[in-house]
This record gives C-alpha cells, structure tokens and sequence, in this order.
C-alpha cells in the first residue's frame, strides 16, 4: 500500500503574509467586529496585496476564525503548562481558570479578540475543548457550566482591569462558587481557590 506523501512545509513568504494578515487582524478586531472592518482595512494593516488574503482565507468569517484561533491556542498551551503533571481533574479544571483570568489581565486586547469570535468555542463538540470535557466528565457532565462562568469571569477582569490583589479574589470567588457548584467539598474548593495561587 503506498504511503501519502508529506505535506509540504509553506513557503517563508506565504508564512509571513499569513503571520502578518493575522497580525493586523488582532489589532483592528480589538476596536471594532469582523463585519464592521474592510477587507481593505487588513490587507493595508499587513502591508500586503488584496489578493494575498485570499490566497489563505475563503472570506472574512473564515478570517476571523483564525484570529481567534491563534489567541485560543495561546491560552491553551499556557493552560496545558500550567496543568502538566496534575492529575486531579477538579484542580486541572481550577488551573484552566485560574491561566484564563490571567491571559486576560495580561493580554486584554488579545481577550477581546477571542470574546468577539464568531468560532463556535463553546459548543461542547469543539476540538479545543477536549482536554477541558475529559476533565469535566471525570468530575462530572457540565462542560458549558464552566465554561460559561470562564467567559463571565474574564469579560469581567478585562473591563474593570482590577488590581492584582483584587483579581485574585475575584477569581477566588468565582472558583469556589463554581466548584462547589460541580459539588465538590467546600474545604476543598476553598484550597484550590485560595488566592495567594492565583496571578502570580
């Protein structure tokens, strides 16, 4: 059976037009949503021809799918660190909170990005939420319950911007409402949302 050949690696040139129309796709979707910008405005921002953006989307949807794909992976490898070697799947769900509300005070333009997406992020069937449903079926069945308080928390840190000490209340807060809510002990929601992890 003969074997499909590799992939071929993109050119440097089509990497760097693609790098820079999500470059620019990150900067103007912080101040207003993809129906609202000009194929214009981003092909101008990346400093590119028109044409060129068509080489590497079908059209801007398609576009700001990969924008908002590009922070998502962001947030995830950093979750995926901040996890790597735990094995309890309540406190890898506390610590992919616990790196969301920080990617948003850190990065809050980049937040608004992923907030703004058109990407079906939330459904439950979403590939990059595997990771996150495996942890919750472990716990329990309630994948959009914590995603939905994940999104309020962050929306929240990026439009108040509060200081470091209040953020991790906040967060404090919001963990041991949500993991109690997943019924896990008090006593121990409390542990895993004890502010002094947070932030730091």
């Amino acid at each position: 059976m003969a074997t499909r050949p590799a992939p071929r690696p993109r050119p440097a040139r089509t990497s760097r037009t693609r790098a820079a129309l999500l470059t620019a796709g990150l900067d103007l979707m912080v101040e207003r949503p993809i129906d609202a910008i000009p194929i214009d405005d981003f092909v101008a921002a990346a400093g590119v021809a028109k044409g060129s953006f068509f080489n590497h989307f079908a059209d801007k949807k398609d576009f700001a799918i990969a924008v908002a794909e590009e922070v998502r992976m962001a947030v995830e490898m950093e979750v995926a660190a901040a996890n790597a070697g735990i094995a309890d799947p309540v406190e890898r769900i506390a610590g992919g909170m616990r790196v969301a509300a920080r990617f948003a005070l850190d990065h809050p333009r980049r937040t608004v990005v992923l907030l703004r997406s058109q990407t079906p992020a939330t459904a439950r069937a979403h590939p990059r939420n595997k990771g996150l449903k495996q942890d919750i079926d472990a716990a329990c069945e309630q994948v959009l319950y914590w995603l939905g308080l994940c999104q309020i928390l962050v929306i929240n840190l990026v439009e108040q911007q509060p200081g470091p000490a209040e953020a991790a209340q906040r967060l404090s807060d919001m963990l041991v409402l949500g993991l109690t809510g997943l019924g896990v002990p008090t006593e121990h929601a409390a542990a895993l949302a004890c502010p002094s992890r947070h932030l730091r």
